[in-house]
């Protein structure tokens, strides 16, 4: 089903949340901004929102953190989930995804919407509900619909086992006519097709590459001192969460072998995933003599002050000053902190994950690899990109480069308007 760009005029993009600087809010938002470029004009339905309020529509039942729509995730998925469901369960789902539908009706003629794009709301099933209001108001509406997948129930261990078959079999995702579905790497590419039939368009993730990031003002000038780094003191970034599967123990050995003067900036908590990988990390950081900073009460989506005075910088701040970027993660959909550190041209550390492997590296991009383990040779190759300017400055300004070719919004543009005709 081809979209005609001719008729479509107001885009309207549905989520369990758009604010803050998870993969999602970040691709819907460079998804907007090439639409707008184009003349659209982009509105929002969500659970959390951090738009203009002028565009935006506020249901709460949306949000995936909802108690009433957590109540539901926690009953329906787990290892101890019987074969059946309580029918009173099932009541509940239909009776919230009744009230979610009618709130999506209003949204749909409050801003008079002609294409709608949810954001892996049918994808990953954190909030079934709504994944089935959506397909059902596609089905009855026939809008033109692009659904955007970041990533799907069956590449998470902990949702193969859940008394919810047919609703995941029915909307996440949905197999219907107007659907156009766009996924961010080739192996959810290929998984698409080989488990549901439906044919998928492959847009990966993006920065805004011909358009450089400017120096830091003078507002982020004393982010090294905010952190507590002596002036001859490297600072090596994780930009990630605080969970399992970003591999952080390897940034850890990495800074402790490096034999130089470091400090391992970790910028995310650990979010609502549990502290018990976060204590590991802390355990394990003493043990290898590493002095590792959790900056998440300073770090925010936008600048600000605390309550007791300290400035609260972004996460965009920190990376121009930093030196040396880990990202030792084992499982990524596709890896923003890799583009992001291109982006701000630094040296990275990757974990060979598939997507990387399969995906970006073949483009050409270079980076400190590992697979699994810190090996000398990854030590030799961190420490001389640190120490040396030059070394680092070629493998940057290469990496840029590939970056504007493959990953840029320019990419994403053409892309997006392949799908409408």
């Amino acid at each position: 089903m081809y979209i005609p760009f001719d008729k479509v005029h107001r885009i309207g993009f549905i989520s369990t949340r758009f604010a803050g600087t998870d993969g999602v809010s970040l691709e819907a938002e460079k998804w907007a901004r090439v639409f707008e470029k184009k003349g659209l004009q982009c509105f929002y339905f969500a659970g959390e929102l951090d738009r203009d309020p002028k565009c935006s529509f506020l249901s709460s039942k949306a949000h995936f953190l909802e108690p009433e729509i957590r109540t539901i995730f926690n009953t329906v998925f787990g290892v101890h989930v019987n074969r059946g469901r309580d029918r009173r369960l099932t009541t509940q789902i239909q009776t919230i995804k009744e009230q979610l539908k009618d709130e999506l009706y209003d949204f749909i003629a409050k801003y008079n919407i002609d294409l709608l794009v949810p954001e892996n709301a049918v994808t990953i099933p954190l909030n079934i509900p709504l994944g089935l209001a959506i397909t059902e108001l596609i089905a009855e509406t026939g809008l033109p619909t692009i659904a955007h997948h970041h990533d799907f129930f069956w590449e998470r261990q902990q949702f193969k086992s859940n008394a919810v078959w047919d609703y995941l079999n029915m909307a996440f995702p949905p197999h219907l006519p107007t659907i156009r579905h766009v996924v961010i790497n080739t192996a959810a590419d290929n998984q698409l097709s080989l488990r549901t039939g439906i044919s998928g368009t492959l847009i990966p993730n993006v920065m805004d590459f011909a358009n450089p990031p400017p120096p830091p003002d003078a507002y982020a000038a004393d982010v090294r001192d905010a952190l507590g780094l002596d002036p001859d003191e490297k600072l090596i970034l994780q930009p990630t969460r605080v969970v399992k599967r970003k591999g952080i123990e390897n940034a850890i050995e990495l800074v402790s072998r490096l034999g130089i003067k470091a400090r391992l900036v970790i910028s995310h908590a650990s979010g609502d995933e549990g502290h018990d990988y976060e204590q590991r990390i802390i355990d394990y950081s003493q043990r290898m003599g590493v002095n590792t900073l959790f900056v998440s009460d300073i770090i925010h989506d936008n600048r600000s002050i605390t309550d007791d005075g300290r400035k609260v910088y972004t996460l965009y701040d920190i990376y121009h000053h930093a030196d040396f970027i880990t990202y030792p993660s084992t499982k990524e959909g596709f890896g923003n902190a890799f583009l992001e550190a291109v982006y701000y041209k630094k040296p990275i550390l990757v974990n060979r994950y598939s997507i990387y492997a399969f995906d970006i590296k073949p483009k050409g991009f270079q980076a400190v690899e590992i697979d699994g383990y810190i090996t000398d040779e990854a030590v030799d190759h961190a420490r001389a990109l640190i120490s040396d300017n030059a070394l680092c400055k070629t493998m940057v300004e290469a990496n840029y480069a590939l970056g504007e070719q493959f990953y840029s919004y320019e990419v994403l543009s053409d892309k997006l308007m392949n799908l409408m005709v």
